[in-house]
């Protein structure tokens, strides 16, 4: 019986793995603009032979950051890649050379100019917050001076969505030696703007609201909300009708009125609304043509500083600064590329996707085509998972919208003849379907499947209830519509 116990043990084996250089490569590729922007801008700290730079000032260094010079001269051996470079940098402008050394000396900002950006950066205006919205208005109403102290308080007790995060217990509280002026001080904050402010559940909200659209308590809306919610959310429309002595039509119209009412009237002032996004570009129309427009203005202008450049030009610096230049040189030139080859990436899918989705931009979201990675990764020539990663949160502006690029990416549904469809598509069928069923007999899921099979839509019945639940429809059940008897 062998011996238990550990062993060192030696086997050959290839393994691929992907070099520093390579990596940044894929990381830059697969970035949102934001997070490119600040990358840049964390390079130009880490790497001091990069300086940014205007755009048009740039465009003589486009020799010393061209891609294909770079791959030549890595080809080559370190002392031919320095000569070459030597002899590059040596055909500098003089009097450029001159000009840049004098000006070359930090200068410090006078006072003047101190106070100026200090001045700049405090006007910098950040989003109002719910609160300061309401305390504005506080500020200028004709209110009580015993009330404001009350008011204060109640308008700190509003939550983000808008609603008196506050208990019965605590109002009487806040009253003090002056019962009920809690109650006062929040009927006045409830006076304020946004329509809604101040309720304390769902119901007083919906009624704040309704009462400064001019609508009565014995409004059919106001006593549907009153006695009714469940049932209006569940789109009873029949059972409030015989409970109120309503017609069902005035039912429909109140349901459709109370539809546009705002349930949270604090979400427009909160700070979790504030999601900013960058396109990567934009589609505009040209002529007959949709042209992609590359949206780059936010995309710092950079290149290699000619103040190490002169280092390498410099017979007096010894050799391990010329080295250390010289390898800060060759990541910068590196970085540059992997920008440049992510912005062509990008490009040419989205022109790709321009090309196969023509009718999506000429009619609408209904007309979107399959189309898969596959696709477009033979068209333009990369591998899969290079669209993969170039299409990650990244965005394209359309007259129809802004949209991220995976959005365009959809697999087919294959139809009776042999064609395929969109999702959103099928989804479309399938609202256009139940948009014209009889209220009295709407359509259960199979039998929206037997319709779409007509129409050459083969799909399972949970597919259908899948889609129908995405649409936000509700089942057959809760869409039945009683005749009045």
């Amino acid at each position: 019986m062998p011996s238990q116990g550990l062993q060192q043990v030696q086997r050959l084996g290839l393994q691929q793995t992907l070099s520093p250089q390579m990596q940044q490569s894929l990381h830059i590729l697969q970035v949102p603009a934001m997070e490119l922007n600040a990358l840049i801008r964390q390079e130009l700290t880490t790497n001091p032979v990069l300086e940014e730079t205007q755009s048009e000032e740039s465009s003589d260094e486009s020799a010393s950051t061209d891609p294909e010079e770079m791959e030549r001269s890595e080809t080559n051996g370190e002392d031919a890649e320095m000569d070459k470079e030597f002899e590059q940098l040596a055909k500098l402008d003089e009097e450029w050379r001159e000009y840049f050394n004098q000006t070359n000396t930090p200068v410090r900002p006078t006072a003047e100019q101190d106070q100026q950006w200090r001045a700049f950066f405090e006007s910098v205006a950040h989003p109002q917050t719910l609160q300061e919205h309401l305390l504005a208005q506080l500020h200028l109403a004709d209110v009580d001076k015993n009330l404001r102290p009350v008011c204060e308080i109640l308008v700190g007790n509003i939550d983000d969505r808008g609603y008196l995060a506050a208990t019965a217990e605590e109002m009487t509280a806040w009253s003090g030696d002056q019962p009920g002026s809690a109650e006062a001080a929040l009927r006045i904050i409830q006076s304020f703007d946004p329509i809604g402010v101040g309720a304390r559940d769902l119901r007083e909200c919906l009624l704040l609201q309704l009462r400064r659209l001019g609508h009565g308590e014995n409004s059919l809306a106001c006593r549907m909300i009153t006695a009714h919610l469940d049932d209006l959310a569940a789109r009873r429309h029949a059972e409030i009708a015989a409970s109120l002595g309503a017609s069902l039509e005035d039912v429909h119209r109140a349901a459709a009125l109370i539809s546009t009412l705002n349930p949270q009237p604090g979400n427009p002032f909160s700070a979790d609304d504030n999601r900013y996004i960058t396109p990567d570009m934009s589609v505009q129309k040209v002529g007959d043509d949709w042209v992609v427009v590359s949206n780059d203005d936010w995309l710092p202008s950079i290149r290699i500083s000619n103040t190490y450049k002169d280092i390498l030009g410099q017979s007096s610096q010894n050799r391990e600064v010329k080295s250390y230049v010289r390898e800060r040189i060759r990541a910068a030139k590196v970085f540059i590329k992997s920008i440049q080859q992510r912005q062509q990436t990008v490009m040419k899918i989205a022109r790709e996707i321009v090309s196969v989705q023509m009718d999506f931009f000429n009619q609408g979201r209904e007309f979107l085509k399959p189309l898969t990675m596959t696709e477009v990764a033979e068209k333009i020539g990369v591998h899969e998972t290079t669209i993969s990663r170039a299409i990650a949160n990244k965005y394209m502006q359309t007259p129809h919208g802004i949209f991220e690029l995976k959005y365009f990416f959809t697999p087919g549904i294959r139809l009776a003849d042999g064609g395929s469809m969109t999702p959103d598509s099928v989804k479309a069928a399938i609202a256009d379907l139940v948009a014209s069923e009889a209220p009295e007999k709407p359509l259960a899921d199979q039998e929206i499947m037997r319709a779409l099979k007509t129409r050459g839509i083969p799909l399972a019945r949970r597919t259908v209830a899948k889609y129908r639940e995405e649409l936000k429809i509700l089942p057959s059940h809760q869409r039945r519509v009683k005749s009045p008897s």
